[in-house]
């Protein structure tokens, strides 16, 4: 059996500060925050392998770069030294909760010196490289289904443009009803829809809870969650109901207004439609309230007005469409059980547990 060795950070990383961007003219090397990529700029901090690791803000969002990148002061970035995989060390810190050593107050935040005085294990390096290598094919696998999902959607979204775009305009309300009346027996334990469950990759909703009814909006199969709050709205929470059975009524959060196809309509229509940006626009500028908390006013959005539907286009619309929607949906639940499997693997193969043999 391989011999794990005990080590501190600061033996196999050097962990370095980042740097101010705003004086980077715009390039193509990523500049990187404590939420990922914030802008692409001119020149590079660093060029080698490197993790990424918060300073202040959400310190357990770790990232691993293997080309030229830049970090912004609010993050560190690591030197990896020789006998040791930084892929391998990334995964190995993805492990730690790191947000358990907070030292901020308002803001969370990270020292060097506590970085580097973190206690860690390590097998040789053949090991760690076996081992990042069987995390990482995983992580590609799901990187690639997001890829694919990109295209699968821009597809999708195209098709929506080029076929319901033109001149001749008609009210919204003659294809779809908004908040259409459903009944659900008090206290009926029924599935429910979290803004939370609103995927930011892929089209449909197939995460849900079981809860007794009490009061939310109501749906269908095929109905479109249309989040009318901010900051959700603006961060495109839309998505197709895409779990229940033909007769069956689910919930969710009153934040969400609920879009139903009107007959001969297509749902992928309707929820193309929720996340257009003239709609999304539109919305917008109907919501009402406090500046922190604003709602869309969903009367106004029956006087919205778009191209007139050619319903001669819309049968071929839905079966090319649909045949989209359900590719997004097996790659998007393929990533939950390839997610599910790379998370259960992770601390079983960081500490040993788990022998990997040629």
């Amino acid at each position: 059996m391989t011999e794990w060795k005990t080590y501190k950070l600061s033996e196999v990383a050097e962990i370095k500060y980042g740097k101010d961007h705003k004086y980077l003219a715009d390039g193509n090397i990523p500049v990187y925050g404590s939420g990922g990529v914030m802008r692409y700029a001119d020149k590079a901090l660093y060029e080698n392998e490197s993790i990424l690791i918060p300073r202040k803000g959400t310190l357990s969002n770790l990232f691993y770069i293997d080309k030229p990148f830049w970090s912004v002061d609010t993050m560190f970035y690591t030197k990896i030294k020789d006998g040791t995989n930084g892929k391998f060390l990334f995964y190995l810190l993805k492990t730690m909760d790191l947000a358990s050593m907070n030292v901020g107050s308002a803001v969370p935040s990270l020292t060097t010196e506590i970085l580097n005085k973190i206690e860690i294990n390590l097998p040789d390096i053949e090991t760690q490289t076996e081992l990042s290598s069987i995390l990482s094919t995983l992580d590609d696998k799901i990187e690639l289904n997001l890829q694919m999902n990109q295209t699968l959607e821009n597809m999708a979204r195209f098709i929506f443009k080029e076929w319901f775009v033109n001149t001749e305009k008609a009210a919204i309300s003659n294809y779809i009803l908004f908040n259409p009346s459903l009944s659900i027996k008090k206290d009926s334990h029924v599935k429910y829809v979290e803004m939370k469950d609103i995927p930011q990759s892929g089209f449909s909703i197939n995460s849900y809870v079981i809860r007794p009814f009490s009061a939310g909006s109501k749906f269908q199969n095929f109905d479109t969650l249309f989040a009318r709050i901010t900051p959700c709205l603006e961060n495109g929470k839309t998505g197709l109901v895409d779990f229940l059975s033909n007769e069956e009524i689910g919930f969710g959060s009153t934040e969400f207004i609920v879009m139903r196809a009107k007959q001969d309509i297509s749902p992928f229509y309707v929820c193309l439609l929720a996340r257009d940006d003239n709609f999304r626009e539109f919305a917008k500028k109907s919501m009402v309230g406090t500046s922190g908390r604003q709602r869309v006013q969903t009367d106004l959005l029956n006087s919205f007005e778009v191209s007139k539907v050619d319903y001669n286009k819309m049968t071929d619309f839905n079966v090319i469409v649909e045949s989209l929607f359900k590719k997004v949906k097996r790659n998007s639940e393929e990533n939950q059980t390839l997610t599910q499997l790379r998370d259960n693997l992770l601390p079983k193969l960081m500490t040993g547990k788990i022998e990997v043999k040629a």
